[in-house]
This record gives C-alpha cells, sequence and structure tokens, in this order.
C-alpha cells in the first residue's frame, strides 16, 4: 500500500495517529493530532480512510449526553448506620432532677425532696424489673453528689443490678446506668 503525503494514518502497536508529512524512503514523517512530528518505517503505519480521532470513534454512535446519562447513576439514599453501641443504648431514662418530679418544691426540705428523688428511683427501678427492661439510665445531675451516693446505696441493696457512670457523651457526670440482669 503506498502513502503519500496528506494521507492520514495509525501507528500500529501504539495509540498514536496522524497526517503525513514527508516521505523519505522507507522512513515517513508524520504529524500527530497533538502537533508532534514522528518519524516511523512504512510497515509501522496503516493507512485509515477516515479522518478522526479515536477518542470521536469511540463516542459515534452516541451523544455525549446519553454518555454523561449513563455514567450519572442515580444516587442511593443514604442510609443511618447505627452504631454499635448506639443499639444497646438505654430503653428507659430517668430524670430525677427536682424540678421535672413536681411543679414547685416550695416548702420542701431538703430531706423531703431527697426522700421524693429515692422513692421515684426506686419505683421506676421496680418497674424497669417487672416489664424485664435491661437498662435504665438515671439523671441526677451532678450538685453535691448526696443523691447519687443515696442511689448507690438503694442499687447495690438490689442483687440482680449492676450500676455505673452513664455514657459521658451523652449524660456528662451526673447520671447512672443501671443493668439489669434477667433471670430467664
Amino acid at each position: 500500500m503506498a502513502l503519500k503525503v496528506g494521507d492520514y494514518v495509525l501507528v500500529l502497536d501504539e495509540d498514536l495517529s496522524g497526517v503525513v508529512k514527508s516521505i523519505n524512503g522507507n522512513i515517513i514523517s508524520i504529524e500527530t493530532e497533538d502537533g508532534f512530528l514522528l518519524e516511523f518505517r512504512s510497515d509501522e503505519l496503516v493507512k485509515n480512510d477516515k479522518k478522526q480521532s479515536l477518542s470521536s470513534e469511540i463516542f459515534s454512535n452516541s451523544s455525549l449526553a446519553d454518555v454523561v446519562s449513563e455514567k450519572e447513576l442515580p444516587k442511593r439514599r443514604k442510609q443511618i448506620k447505627k452504631r454499635a453501641k448506639d443499639k444497646y443504648e438505654p430503653t428507659l431514662e430517668v430524670d430525677l432532677h427536682i424540678n421535672q418530679l413536681i411543679k414547685s418544691s416550695k416548702g420542701m426540705t431538703n430531706h423531703d425532696m431527697l426522700t421524693l428523688q429515692l422513692e421515684t428511683a426506686r419505683r421506676q427501678l421496680d418497674f424497669a424489673i417487672k416489664k424485664r427492661i435491661q437498662k435504665v439510665v438515671f439523671i441526677h445531675g451532678v450538685g453535691e453528689g448526696v443523691l447519687k451516693l443515696e442511689l448507690e446505696y438503694l442499687f447495690g441493696r438490689y442483687n440482680n443490678v449492676k450500676f455505673y457512670d452513664a455514657n459521658y457523651q451523652k449524660y456528662g457526670l451526673g447520671a447512672t446506668e443501671v443493668y439489669i440482669f434477667q433471670n430467664v
């Protein structure tokens, strides 16, 4: 196959193509699509009747919009993943702050308020045991620590519970979590 100046050629074993610029015996000089002049032997080149780049050859049967829409798949909705820790968060929270238990503490002594808080805690713990709720968080606040000590004394009287400080990130220092062992 005879090549002549101006022919569009493809290079064998390379991803190159271009236009023949000069022929010197067996050596043919081509200008690539990027404007580089390269020399090849005549047996390394193949004449191509169509002058089009490889990329336009690939997309010749489809429009650019079709290709883009094919690549852009509908986005999946993100599911909110629960961390393993969060799956076992307590199901019952009991806020023992006095303003959560009664409308007004006017006229009550500190002893009366403490007694009411401890009675509420005992009732809620008994309810959780009866309803087979495994974890209960008692929110007592920080304060002077009197209520916390009394709660620990109360929980210590139960032989089927274990208690410890609740999740610090969620409750800070003012809460105690109680784990209730269930008899099967």
